[in-house]
């Protein structure tokens, strides 16, 4: 993770604790800034990927608002984030409806069945809530089915054939995400395959929504592309782009600092750590994916080669294998990587296992700051 200073976090941080290093999340931010300015295109943070909303000040100062699943999220946006609030689920219930069109700015359905049951009620909030349909353009550019909008029979999204005979009226934007990690090839091809099916609906609307998933701020990303097929849109169409990325906010920003605690005899020695995959890392289990680990190599790289494991009682709870130059020994410190988006929003309790502590560092300052610490009465009140 380019210019963090992680020997400094690892002397400095408590462990378990999830590190925020304020320094990189600046400079993901400038990117941001550029391609606002640049484009003409409104970016919003999906706070389904990152909501650590002690930071929410620096970032607000950069994005225009937030992105919601749910009502909850969409309060918190309003709350702590301010700006605007947009807010999408692949269905709502009658009470969600109720309370998102008080406190969001657009409220997206996700099939003309719910746009039309819920008519009488946002017809209500019309010049306060701008009301959209999220589509599906059926272009799969995912790697993962598990979190590919466009995979077969997916739930998310309403396809072409099903606008036939349909109405708009109300209607004033459309909205699809269909990415995930990506780079901007990718939102060109669906943006095409977009445009050839819904294109025609986008005249005499207010706004398109181009969704998340764009890894922005990654080394690589072409900007220059992501401009350019903003003002595309806005130009031809005369309508508002937006972008609401989550990961892209927070892309190198995260360390995971955890702690050996014992090590096991086995072909592959053990090494088991105060962080749990199943607990604080589920992606690496969902995806799954193996995360990159400071001063840790492939197998076989170096000298010692360890499994590194949680203390939850799942026998599956591995992180996964990595070399180090020296044994490992209790008391060690390792810091894993990248691991600010879809951690701390996806940590659970199992087996009442301690969450980690969430921080943040001043690279200005050198200054650690504990902001939460969690205790048993976190544990004993999420269970009644």
């Amino acid at each position: 993770m380019t210019g963090i200073d992680i020997p400094k976090i690892l002397q400095l941080s408590p462990s378990p604790a999830y590190v925020i290093d304020l320094g990189r999340l600046r400079h993901n931010l400038a990117i941001l800034e550029e391609v606002q300015k640049r484009s003409g295109a409104k970016i919003l943070m999906a706070l389904k990927a990152f909501a650590m909303w002690s930071t929410f000040p620096l970032i607000r100062e950069t994005l225009k608002g937030v992105c919601a699943s749910s009502p909850w999220e969409a309060r918190l946006g309003r709350e702590e984030f301010g700006g605007e609030v947009h807010s999408f689920s692949a269905a709502f219930k009658e009470s969600d409806a109720v309370e998102l069109l008080t406190i969001s700015d657009h409220l997206v359905f996700n099939s003309f069945n719910q746009l039309e049951r819920f008519r009488p009620m946002w017809e209500g909030a019309r010049g306060r809530v701008s009301i959209g349909l999220r589509v599906n353009p059926e272009h799969s550019e995912g790697h993962t089915e598990l979190y590919d909008p466009c995979a077969l029979n997916s739930r998310l999204g309403i396809r072409r054939s099903e606008f036939d005979g349909k109405s708009l009226d109300g209607v004033d934007g459309l909205h699809f995400h269909t990415l995930c990690e990506h780079l901007f090839e990718p939102l060109a091809r669906t943006a095409k395959v977009f445009e050839d099916k819904f294109g025609e609906f986008l005249h005499g609307m207010k706004w398109l929504n181009l969704g998340g998933g764009h890894h922005i701020t990654r080394e690589g990303y072409d900007i220059d592309g992501l401009v350019e097929l903003v003002r595309y849109f806005r130009e031809k169409y005369q309508v508002e782009i937006y972008l609401e990325p989550g990961e892209a906010i927070v892309i190198g920003t995260g360390l995971l600092v955890g702690e050996v605690l014992d090590v096991v005899p086995n072909q592959v020695e053990s090494a088991i750590l105060d962080v749990s995959a199943t607990c604080h890392m589920p992606d690496i289990l969902e995806m799954p994916y193996r995360p990159e680990i400071y001063s840790g190599y492939d197998p076989g790289e170096k000298a010692h080669t360890y499994r590194l494991g949680g203390p939850s009682c799942l026998a599956g709870d591995v992180i996964g294998d990595w070399s180090f130059e020296h044994p490992l020994q209790p008391g060690k410190r390792l810091a894993f990587l990248d691991m600010a988006h879809y951690t701390m929003v996806k940590t659970t309790t199992f087996n009442g296992i301690q969450h980690p502590h969430l921080c943040t560092f001043e690279p200005e300052t050198g200054a650690l700051t504990v902001v939460r610490s969690f205790g048993y009465e976190d544990f004993r009140d999420r269970l009644s």
